[in-house]
């Protein structure tokens, strides 16, 4: 089991125990409470910085282990530059590097968040939230470790701060997003065989405790409902599909909702148009855009968001079997359009087509946003530093963005136009579910364009960003939850006014 972490805050007269981790801007400037905590080594600080040529540039590190004049195991000093430039994931980021310096063998640690031109309780906050982000491990299938290998059971990070209170505050919210997060990272990591569609609706189904309304819909309810798309998919799994609807209540009663849609297929072969054996264990993780709705209605319930949200799910899984959906096959989806499969390996949009179409037919919401690890076109068009996104409203685009670039969890827009939407004209149906590679991601687009109506909507291929991610400050983790935090930001910062 991975190292749990117990996170508190203490004010800066706090005495540190076992490492103490301290912020030093460049030239070497210390805070007060720094300079006290080390001030029984001498002239040790600046004689180590010497040796290593460290003069607190940002991202720089100076390591001392068991410093003289000091009872600590290890002291450790962080270089964040010039402190008063630092933006919002600056400090996220500081927090993650932070926690990256502990030892697994750690029992304690203390970091300082004084830098010399001081810090307010907010950049504290999001320095205490890049420390859980980066503690998260996902290891519980580990049963033997390197015999010399030492790993404490619990470590205690203590934050010392000017004034605990505001940052408490501050923290709480942060601290509930960051749970939504490690619950998204958690449902992408887990094998196949453990979670699949049943199983992934019962956990989902486990968020009631929070206050949150769920509905799990079986395979005979969504037959009634006509979502012959999403079943068409799951059609030749030994797993029935499911499709799991989550609803927040904190805002007035006749506000309309948010809505969030998850593409959630928990392992997907590619069906009979079946994927290459190399690396298909990876598409475990195809069900990430519905493990990032869950992990943010969860942060929602969690921070008592005054919004009402909509989470709809759409589980399944894409396997081969002699009742498995054929390329050729036409489905009628609930919309009453009618889809021919190409390729039954393009299986997410036929997800998402239908539960598009249902939550906005029944919830009327004033904007629909869906995820989905929907193509690999998008890594070759971006790699894996940006998510695609597509919209048909510029407002909802921009504010995507925005929070995008506050919360690290990057966007880059991609077009849509009435142009592509020939490529996925059909012989025989009203569209076909591919319009083969060039602009991949975009025709995908243009397929889930064409069951939200004139609601405005936000598409995002989190393809390259939401598994076998990008390893940073604060993710270590296969599976990032990429999107939790950047859409708990956008309803923050414009939906809950």
């Amino acid at each position: 089991m991975p190292t749990a972490l117990k996170l508190e805050f203490a004010p800066l007269a706090a005495t540190p125990k076992g490492v103490l981790i301290v912020l030093c801007e460049e030239g070497l400037k210390y805070g007060s409470a720094a300079r006290k905590a080390v001030a029984a080594s001498g002239d040790l600080l600046a004689r180590a910085a010497a040796a290593e040529s460290f003069k607190g540039k940002s991202g720089s590190a100076l390591e001392i282990v068991a410093p003289s004049g000091l009872d600590l195991a290890r002291l450790i000093v962080l270089g964040v530059g010039k402190a008063r430039e630092l933006k919002e994931q600056d400090f996220v980021k500081l927090g993650g590097a932070a926690m990256s310096k502990i030892p697994s063998s750690a029992t304690a640690a203390t970091i300082i968040a004084e830098p010399a031109s001081g810090i307010k309780a907010e950049q504290a906050a999001d320095l205490a939230l890049g420390v859980r982000l980066r503690a998260y491990a996902f290891d519980r299938y580990k049963t033997k470790r390197k015999e010399d290998e030492e790993r404490a059971k619990e470590v205690k990070v203590t934050i010392a701060v000017a004034s605990v209170p505001p940052v408490e505050k501050a923290f709480a919210a942060r601290d509930a997003v960051a749970d939504g997060v490690a619950l998204a990272r958690d449902l992408i990591n887990e094998p196949p065989n453990v979670l699949y569609p049943e199983e992934f609706a019962r956990r989902a189904a486990s968020l009631k405790k929070l206050g949150l309304q769920v509905e799990v819909l079986d395979v005979a309810a969504m037959k009634k409902l006509g979502m012959n798309a999403l079943l068409g998919v799951g059609q030749g799994s030994a797993h029935e599909s499911r499709l799991v609807v989550l609803r927040w209540n904190g805002g007035k009663k006749s506000s309309e909702p948010v809505a969030f849609i998850g593409k959630g297929v928990c392992f997907d072969t590619g069906g009979i148009s079946i994927k290459p054996a190399s690396g298909m264990e990876d598409m475990k993780g195809d069900m990430a855009g519905a493990a990032c709705v869950v992990g943010l209605l969860q942060a929602l319930a969690a921070r008592k968001a005054r919004v009402n949200a909509v989470g709809a799910i759409g589980i399944v899984e894409n396997m081969p079997d002699g009742k498995a959906q054929r390329p050729g096959d036409i489905v009628t989806t609930m919309s009453g359009q009618t889809i021919e499969i190409i390729n039954t390996d393009a299986e997410g949009r036929l997800v998402l087509a239908d539960v598009l179409h249902y939550v906005n037919t029944r919830f009327k919401p004033k904007f629909m946003i869906d995820l989905a690890t929907l193509t690999g076109a998008i890594i070759v068009a971006l790699g894996h530093e940006h998510a695609g996104l597509f919209a048909n409203d510029d407002k909802l685009a921009d504010r995507l963005l925005k929070a995008g670039l506050a919360t690290g969890e990057r966007l880059w827009r991609m077009p849509l136009g009435a142009d592509y939407d020939k490529k996925i004209d059909s012989k025989f149906a009203d569209m076909k579910n591919t319009g083969g590679r060039d602009g991949g991601s975009i025709t995908a687009a243009q397929l889930l364009q064409r069951f939200v109506d004139k609601t405005p909507w936000a598409h995002i291929d989190i393809a390259g960003t939401a598994m076998s991610s990008p390893q940073t400050d604060i993710n270590k983790s296969w599976g990032s939850g990429f999107g939790v935090r950047l859409l708990d930001r956008l309803v923050a910062d414009h939906y809950e006014k």
